[in-house]
């Protein structure tokens, strides 16, 4: 009889000790048989029933109400399978060409995530410029140095999250206006010396190619001859704590290694002839700025610019310098770089990384989710979160959820010093390729 129970719940059957029963059995008693050495009958485990008739036994259908797991541990903490299931599961790779299309993410992102409001957009912009100028009059008011290093870490905050509304102009996810997102990606930008077009147009290329060994433009890996042919303060200066936090300015006037030209120069290789005018207009915004700021450094007195602009503008490109490596590098699984037939725009952004920032996720407007970003740059920044969401079901193992951040997210220097020792160059050939370690930085950032 237990047997016989066993075998209708669908578990595997003992061997047969009784025979079946050839009566029906009564609708108004329970069993009385007991399992194993356990204290429970039939009407103990719950069972529900199918297609139940008092007729005929063989139209009963029972089911458990638990699930079985595939693996179950043995007395020395192994793992065994249950019922052959569950053997030798293949390890996700996330190389393999995902299962889902572009479209697929897109059509599970709901429609009014992609509606840019202008005024919305504006809003954040009033915000970030009152509280810019909030921290720089009361750190001149108060003008001590207990104040000073505080205004300096939320100024430098501050610039940082200007400069992601100016990114969001030049996506065009600020409003569906470009005279507009021209206009304020230029105040936004030029205030922290960032030239507007020049940069848009840079990362604009940078999305287009993200995840492309080659052809991508924002901290890209080095190829192992580009990185052979470093000489030795270049090498120190690129993986060397605090030296890659401060590149950026370098980057827009030399771009990266292996690459040339000039994000202020309107016949360089980053352009094409149609956008020259636009490289010149940036570049004379910058300019202008620059020469506000050695006339205020007249009226003021340079020490006193150096505490109210300078060391923020320092703590921006670091904040600006972090955040942009982190998302393309220093995840603890290995992720993949494409070269090649490999490449694709879904491939590419899909070894991109969120990060989450703790209380910075909403000063600097979710930057973090950066995954649906990538995919979708013209989704503006207060709909991410929520896009990322409903992608998730699509992208299964392919999204990587970013560990919690504390308030505060000093954990990310921690991933970023760990990622200097091991993330130093792929290989020159293959359309698929890891980052490779080379001892010698990794034994010297070590010993540091």
């Amino acid at each position: 009889m237990a047997t016989w129970v066993l075998s209708e719940c669908g578990l595997r059957p003992l061997p047969p000790a009784f025979p079946r029963p050839t009566r029906p059995i009564s609708c108004q008693k329970h069993s009385k048989f007991r399992f194993f050495s356990t204290n429970k009958g039939v009407a103990d485990l719950k069972l529900q029933p199918r297609g139940f008739t008092c007729c005929n036994y063989r139209e009963r259908r029972w089911e458990l109400g638990v699930s079985t797991p595939l693996r179950v541990a043995t007395t020395e903490g192994e793992e065994e399978s249950v019922n052959g299931v569950g053997e030798d599961l293949p390890e996700f790779d996330p190389s393999a060409p995902p299962p889902f299309k572009l479209a697929d993410v897109r059509a599970a992102i709901p429609k009014h995530c992609w509606v840019k409001d202008p005024w919305k957009s504006m809003s954040y912009v009033v915000r970030d410029v009152i509280v810019v100028f909030g921290l720089a009059a009361a750190a001149a008011y108060l003008n001590n140095w207990i104040v000073w290093p505080l205004y300096w870490a939320a100024q430098g905050t501050m610039f940082w999250a200007l400069f992601v509304l100016g990114h969001d102009c030049g996506h065009g996810s600020f409003s569906n206006n470009p005279k507009l997102n021209s206009v304020a990606g230029h105040l936004l930008h030029s205030s922290i010396l960032v030239p507007y077009h020049g940069w848009r147009i840079s990362h604009r290329t940078h999305h287009q190619n993200h995840g492309h060994v080659e052809n991508d433009e924002s901290w890209h890996p080095l190829p192992e001859k580009i990185f052979n042919s470093l000489n030795n303060v270049t090498r120190t200066l690129r993986f060397t704590i605090p030296f890659p936090l401060l590149a950026y300015p370098i980057y827009l006037w030399n771009r990266s290694p292996g690459k040339t030209g000039s994000h202020f120069d309107p016949s360089s290789d980053l352009f094409v002839p149609s956008e020259r005018k636009d490289v010149i207009t940036s570049t004379i915004c910058w300019t202008a700025m620059a020469a506000l700021l050695v006339g205020l450094g007249f009226v003021m007195g340079p020490v006193q610019l150096l505490k109210l602009y300078g060391i923020p503008y320092v703590l921006f490109v670091m904040w600006l310098d972090l955040v942009t490596y982190l998302h393309h590098h220093g995840h603890e699984d290995k992720l993949p770089w494409y070269r090649g037939e490999e490449w694709s725009y879904l491939r590419g952004g899909l070894t991109t990384i969120d990060r989450d920032y703790g209380w910075i996720n909403n000063i600097h407007h979710d930057i973090g989710t950066h995954v649906i970003h990538h995919l979708f740059p013209q989704i503006p920044h207060y709909h991410l979160i929520e896009a990322t969401e409903a992608a998730k079901p699509v992208l299964g193992q392919y999204y990587r959820e970013p560990k919690k951040s504390s308030p505060l997210p000093f954990y990310l220097f921690g991933e970023l010093i760990a990622s200097m020792k091991k993330d130093h160059f792929v290989s020159d050939t293959g359309d698929i390729v890891y980052y490779q370690t080379d001892p010698t930085i990794s034994n010297s950032s070590t010993s540091q």
